[in-house]
């Protein structure tokens, strides 16, 4: 993808190395959750451990919509921040 001089790769492309690190995570009986970006595009991350490992996307969120969804993303790390420090 190419936009305004900048060459972004695809986010996509970063979720199989995401999966990998956060199935190495010790502590395995919790959901990890995990964030791939490329600087205009976020997809977040949850997999959960049990005897077989799952894990589900989100929507990709883009910095490129009439409506700027950076709030949007800023506010789910909140959420995530939370929910890790219950």
């Amino acid at each position: 993808m190419k936009r305004k001089g900048l060459i972004l790769l695809a986010v996509n492309k970063a979720i199989p190395q995401a999966l990998a690190y956060m199935l190495a995570n010790p502590k395995s009986k919790k959901a990890c959750f995990g964030l791939v970006m490329n600087g205009s595009n976020f997809i977040f991350i949850k997999l959960t451990k049990q005897a077989q490992p799952t894990y589900a996307l989100s929507d990709k969120f883009t910095l490129f919509r009439r409506e700027n969804e950076l709030y949007k993303v800023l506010s789910i790390i909140k959420k995530l921040g939370q929910i890790i420090t219950q």
